[in-house]
């Protein structure tokens, strides 16, 4: 695996583990580990060994969003023109956007464990996750409000899809902070934990569980729970005779109904 300075990743058993490693500064992210993290998650994307994923953080905190002395220069581009400037400043959101989609491309699933702080941009990024499991001390806040923006990498375009609407613009509007139980009540979390130790056990064994069914099938779990969505129930099951006449006949069926049949755990190829 390649090394990063912003995170700790490694792949064991099937299971990527990628963590932020900025502890010192409550894994806030930097540019540079904007851009590790849009990397990360690419490699993983094309990687055959890695079938499914764990995001955490290290020390106290899962990720307190964007590095507050990066924040402080946005806005501080060369070009001369108002335009070209207000060109940039809108590339440089986009780039910002990119780095979190590339977790919802990635076609592998993606789970969230969150412990201590997940603010701002944090959101954003548990919002492009598959699945969230928190503990009960975990601190959550849509913190941009709080400082004179609109939150605008993610969270107001996917956080809806998740919760109910009137709790979202609650959320969004107060920029007040929550709690691992009240993430659970409203649907953003799977489930709580009184500790990370505790969550931690638990997320790696639904990430064993994913990891041991067949990658085809899972990757094309994701791609089409993605596509309904954002679309129609009718065009999503237009969308979902081409994926099987497509994939159907893998050698993973196979594998799984001999399996079965054999009374055995199923061993699919990367």
């Amino acid at each position: 695996m390649e090394t990063y300075n912003q995170f700790k990743v490694s792949i064991e058993n099937h299971i990527a583990n990628v963590s932020f490693n900025r502890a010192h500064k409550a894994n806030s992210l930097n540019d540079e580990a904007w851009r590790e993290m849009k990397q990360i998650f690419e490699s993983l994307h094309k990687n055959p060994e890695a079938r499914v994923i764990v995001l955490t953080g290290e020390g106290n905190n899962f990720c307190a969003g964007i590095d507050l002395k990066m924040l402080m220069n946005v806005g501080q581009f060369t070009a001369k023109c108002e335009a070209r400037k207000r060109e940039q400043l809108r590339e440089f959101i986009f780039h910002l956007q990119d780095c979190i989609s590339a977790i919802e491309k990635c076609r592998k699933p993606v789970i969230a464990a969150i412990h201590g702080n997940c603010i701002g941009g944090a959101v954003d990024i548990i919002s492009a996750c598959d699945m969230r499991y928190t503990t009960e001390d975990a601190t959550f806040c849509i913190q941009e409000i709080n400082l004179g923006l609109v939150a605008d990498i993610g969270t107001l375009q996917r956080l809806p899809k998740i919760i109910q609407p009137g709790i979202m613009a609650e959320l969004a509007y107060t920029g007040r902070k929550f709690y691992g139980q009240e993430a659970k009540e409203i649907g953003m979390c799977n489930r709580v934990y009184k500790d990370q130790a505790s969550m931690m056990e638990d997320v790696m064994g639904i990430a064993k569980t994913i990891a041991t069914k067949s990658p085809l099938c899972i990757r094309g779990t994701k791609e089409i729970l993605l596509y309904t969505r954002d679309h129609s129930v009718e065009e999503s099951l237009n969308y979902m005779t081409a994926w099987n006449a497509s994939m159907l006949l893998s050698n993973d069926i196979f594998e799984a109904m001999a399996a079965y049949m054999q009374k055995r755990e199923a061993v699919f190829e990367d």
